[in-house]
Formats: C-alpha cells, sequence, structure tokens
C-alpha cells in the first residue's frame, strides 16, 4: 500500500481556511519551533521569542494575513512576520541582553550528550559561545546567519523572508560567517577550531 504524502503547508493552511482546527495544530507543531528559534537568537529573550511566535500564528489566522504563495513559501513568510515583530520590539528595547536560554529550550542545537561530564561542560561552553557570538552579531549579519545557518533555509526562502535580493544573501552569509569565525576565534585563543570551522562556523557546533 502506497504510504500517502503528508500535507504541504499550504495544503494544511487551506484546510484550516475551511475551518480544520487539526490543520492549523498541525501547522503550528511544524512551523513553531522554527519560529520561536530565529526569534530567540535574533533577540537573546525567551520572553520575546514567546511573544512573537504567538503574535505569528495570531497574523496567520486572520483572513487577510496577506500571504501569496506565488511570493514564496509559507516559511518565508512566517519568517517574515517573525522578524518585522523582532525588530519591532528591538527597536522598543524590549529584547534586552542577557541571554534568557532556558536549559530545556528548543533553541538549543542539538549535540549529542558525552558520557564524560568534563566533555559535557566543554560543550556546553563551547554553545554558549556561540549564542553569543551569533547574538553580537550586526543585525543584518545575524539574520542571514539563523536563516540559512541555523535553520537552513534556502537562499531563495531568505530572500523572501528578508525582502532583498538572492545576491544580498550570499554575500552577507559570507560577510557573517567571517565575522563569526573572528569573533570565535578570539575568545578561543589561538588553540580555537581555526580550519576545523571551513565556510560554516555553525554547523561545526550543531
Amino acid at each position: 500500500m502506497t504510504t500517502p504524502s503528508p500535507d504541504t503547508d499550504d495544503d494544511l493552511l487551506l484546510r484550516m481556511r475551511h475551518g480544520d482546527q487539526e490543520a492549523f495544530v498541525s501547522l503550528y507543531r511544524r512551523r513553531q519551533g522554527p519560529i520561536y528559534r530565529f526569534a530567540m537568537h535574533m533577540s537573546g529573550s525567551a520572553h520575546t521569542a514567546e511573544d512573537v511566535t504567538q503574535e505569528v500564528f495570531l497574523a496567520l489566522i486572520r483572513e487577510d494575513c496577506g500571504y501569496d504563495p506565488a511570493r514564496g513559501s509559507l516559511s518565508a513568510y512566517l519568517f517574515g512576520i517573525a522578524r518585522k515583530l523582532v525588530l519591532r520590539q528591538l527597536e522598543k528595547g524590549r529584547a534586552d541582553l542577557p541571554l534568557e536560554f532556558p536549559a530545556d529550550d528548543s533553541a538549543r542545537p542539538s549535540m549529542a550528550a558525552p558520557d564524560n561530564p568534563l566533555v559535557d561542560l566543554t560543550h556546553k561552553e563551547t554553545i554558549e559561545s556561540l549564542r553569543k557570538a551569533v547574538l553580537a552579531l550586526p543585525r543584518r549579519y545575524r539574520e542571514v546567519v539563523v536563516l540559512c545557518d541555523l535553520e537552513e533555509l534556502d537562499y531563495a526562502d531568505a530572500a523572501v523572508t528578508l525582502g532583498c535580493p538572492i545576491g544580498t544573501v550570499r554575500s552577507r552569509l559570507h560577510r557573517a560567517r567571517g565575522l563569526l569565525l573572528e569573533k570565535l576565534r578570539f575568545e578561543k585563543g589561538p588553540r580555537s577550531h581555526g580550519t576545523a570551522l571551513g565556510l560554516n562556523p555553525l554547523r561545526s557546533f550543531i
């Protein structure tokens, strides 16, 4: 028997528009985590990330939400709403440092927990260094890193989210990775991960 293909985001949205509550729940479960992580990494605030995530899906429920599948994927559209909300919060000064990552938060990059407590501590320190380095990036570089490297959006969707050409996404990401590498090398000193980081510093930590 052929296994039915899972519903696409657009399928779920259409069903949701026709009053299917289960479709909304499925869409929320599928996209809530990435939206929350994006807001968390952009703001450094769990409170802001929760507010932004809630507002994103409240906006989606509205009839005039403005989503046009011809302009990009639903995922890109949701990230676009989240980006605008985060920027609004940042302008209001509500999303301040320090970091507010809870111990079990979904924004934590997934890493296998080693048996050695000392190794585990080292890994946690590395992740914390990475978070701080990402949050310290200028906003235009931080958002491309979070979208393309952490959430693995393709360049086309990232361009839709940011409202800029794909070439701009590529150039900003190249610059952002260079800045991240410099920050991580500076913090770790001459014995840093250096060449192990390669072109994409974040993937070496995830």
